[in-house]
């Protein structure tokens, strides 16, 4: 047996067998040459040069990938509870819950999907910051926009989260520097405040203008090249918005409607010459499934998707060639046919970064445009059983580090998992315990106050019974209840007429809710009857509303605690902002964690309220 060559040996033998086999080429082209008829030569040459050429042409069609996602929330840990759960179709039928999400695996799932990717972009369709867990949150979502920076997210559109804080605090978001108030966060090498650096990919807002100027107050549109392509983004959020938003954070701002935005728009991407656009639309529908890959386009699927998106959809120009979607925080990938009656896709990946949306959009470089017939899209599970990308674990552990001595305060105890936002139904257990806290907050400022009511959308997550961290089972830290409510509302006082009363209720599966119910949480003492079968406000059972086991009496009148955002209307309800003698207690997440704190302890734990104030007629 011969010994093997050293490595720079086997390096010389290859460089010299190449030599002589190129030697041995030209010896045969030669004598081959030789062999030909004259004039062969030049035909010889000019096949050479036309398979180079053809060789050097690129294709006429080239795959893009779009990766995309919605509703980040902030959340830069993986989420707890259900909050942190899709649901899977299994091969027989029934459905597996998976635990996802956390930005350590988003970053991974995104980048490990880029792999041998010529072209490809990642977009985001709002509400990426706001409402976010306290380790985002506490700093502004300062944490989330460099999380975004690192992961190399592309251009996104504003949700309604994102003025949770107000316009000029989203402009600081997207251009960096210090919180006004709070100051800088870090400090650099020498000591010295260190200056946050904002968004490198560009917040879009073509629906949003300035109530004096008339002008969007960020960039409409921005166009994505690379290598020739050019893709059109249009950005848009709900407008709804001022509906769902605090009065200061929409102070000065106008929402115009989505479909002549985008139509606006997409016009002039076109004459520009940018006739691939893609629109990301803050606003939403819902599945028929809630198993992500659920296969919305199947015979015998039903309606597919339902809600404000399908309406959209069919009134946005044919310009457009695919929609990502968000705020109804579901997973779908489904066709919806454009105004000229050909079907494109629009998809919505769940929310909190549990999902990805991975498209191929086919480039024609001829005519510039995506060859829709060719469109293909999957949502994908950012699964928690791959690597952690390491800068994302680094860049928790940092914050989480400036958090700490906050967030692991424990706030009180319970026995077992009170569910909120993933209760999946009307009445949430966590959501008649914090109107319970509500309620006992408004009675220290006020003992005639007679009943609270809580938005649903206020409650962010659900309380984990099972140990998190270094605490122990049971505990709840304060780091938890600001992730269950992170808007700092204050709990406020307003007379009510029973009228009103009533009326509010009513507003609940009516009106602007009548498609999509927001049904109140409410106190101890108040009940009534929700009867499904029926239609619109008439699903409020009026007779049935009683407080203390009385009917409301309607020229009676009422104390009742809310929120600041309920007090002013939101969410649809009217009757609610038209209060009267108002008082402003304190924020509600203090409200919250002090009722754990006087109701709780090691040894009497909290247990899960039933959730029988409102009865159910299905």
């Amino acid at each position: 047996m011969s010994a093997t060559p050293p490595p720079h040996r086997r390096r010389l033998r290859t460089r010299t067998s190449r030599v002589l086999a190129a030697a041995a080429g030209l010896a045969t082209v030669g004598a081959l040459a030789a062999a030909l008829p004259a004039n062969a030569d030049a035909d010889a040459d000019a096949a050479q040069r036309q398979t180079a050429a053809a060789a050097q042409k690129p294709s006429r069609t080239v795959d893009l990938q779009l990766l995309s996602f919605n509703d980040f929330h902030g959340n830069l840990q993986p989420p707890a509870g259900s909050s942190g759960q899709v649901t899977e179709k299994q091969p027989d039928g029934t459905s597996k819950k998976i635990d996802a999400g956390g930005v350590e695996y988003l970053a991974s799932s995104l980048r490990k999907a880029r792999e041998g990717k010529k072209y490809s972009v990642t977009a985001a369709a709002g509400d990426l910051i706001g409402a976010s867990p306290l380790l985002s949150g506490l700093f502004h979502d300062e944490p989330t926009v460099e999380a975004m920076n690192k992961l190399g997210l592309d251009v996104t559109s504003v949700g309604n989260h994102e003025f949770d804080e107000g316009a000029k605090e989203l402009a600081r978001i997207q251009n960096g520097g210090c919180h006004p108030k709070d100051g800088c966060f870090e400090k650099d090498k020498n000591g010295k405040p260190k200056k946050f650096k904002g968004a490198d990919y560009p917040y879009l807002a073509a629906n949003v203008t300035n109530e004096k100027t008339g002008k969007p107050i960020l960039k409409p549109y921005t166009v994505w090249k690379h290598k020739g392509v050019k893709v059109g983004f249009i950005g848009v959020t709900l407008e709804g918005t001022p509906d769902i938003v605090s009065a200061d954070g929409i102070k000065g701002l106008k929402f115009h409607d989505e479909i002549e935005t985008v139509n606006k728009y997409a016009k002039i991407l076109d004459k520009q010459g940018v006739k691939s656009i893609v629109t990301l639309i803050h606003e939403g529908g819902s599945p028929a499934s809630q198993d992500y890959n659920y296969d919305c386009d199947s015979p015998g699927s039903g309606d597919g998707i339902s809600g404000p998106i399908t309406a959209i959809a069919k009134g946005i120009s044919p310009k457009v060639d695919a929609l990502v979607t968000g705020h109804t925080h579901q997973a779908y990938v489904c066709t919806i046919p454009d105004p000229s009656g050909k079907p494109r896709m629009v998809t919505s990946a769940s929310s909190y970064g549990k999902l990805y949306t991975d498209t191929t959009l086919t480039y024609d470089r001829r005519t510039k445009d995506i060859v829709r017939t060719s469109v293909k899209s999957a949502n994908h599970v950012v699964s928690r059983e791959q690597t952690k990308a390491p800068d994302m674990s680094s860049l928790i552990a940092r914050w989480d580090k400036l958090a700490a001595p906050v967030a692991n305060k424990p706030v009180g105890y319970i026995s077992a998992d009170i569910p909120g936002r993933g209760a999946g139904t009307p009445e949430e257990p966590l959501g008649d315990l914090i109107a319970d806290a509500q309620l006992a907050h408004a009675k220290s400022l006020d003992p005639e106050a007679d009943l609270a009511l809580m938005n649903p959308g206020g409650i962010r997550s659900d309380l984990v019974h099972k140990a998190s961290g270094s605490e122990g089972d049971g505990v709840v830290t304060y780091g938890e209840a600001f992730t269950v409510q992170p808007f700092s509302n204050t709990v406020n006082l307003v007379d009510l007429t029973g009228a009103q009363l009533v009326t509010a209720l009513k507003q609940q599966v009516s009106g602007a809710n009548e498609a999509s119910p927001k049904i109140l949480q409410i106190s101890d003492g108040l009940t009534y009857t929700l009867d499904l079968t029926k239609s619109g406000a008439d699903r409020v059972v009026t007779d049935s509303i009683k407080l203390g086991g009385k009917a409301i009496d309607p020229g009676a009148t009422y104390r009742v605690a809310l929120n600041s955002f309920l007090a002013g209307g939101g969410d649809g309800f009217a009757e609610l902002g038209k209060g009267t003698k108002p008082l402003v207690g304190a924020d509600d997440l203090k409200a919250f964690g002090d009722y754990l704190t006087a109701n709780s302890s090691a040894d009497k734990p909290i247990a899960p309220p039933k959730a029988d104030r409102i009865k159910i007629v299905k």
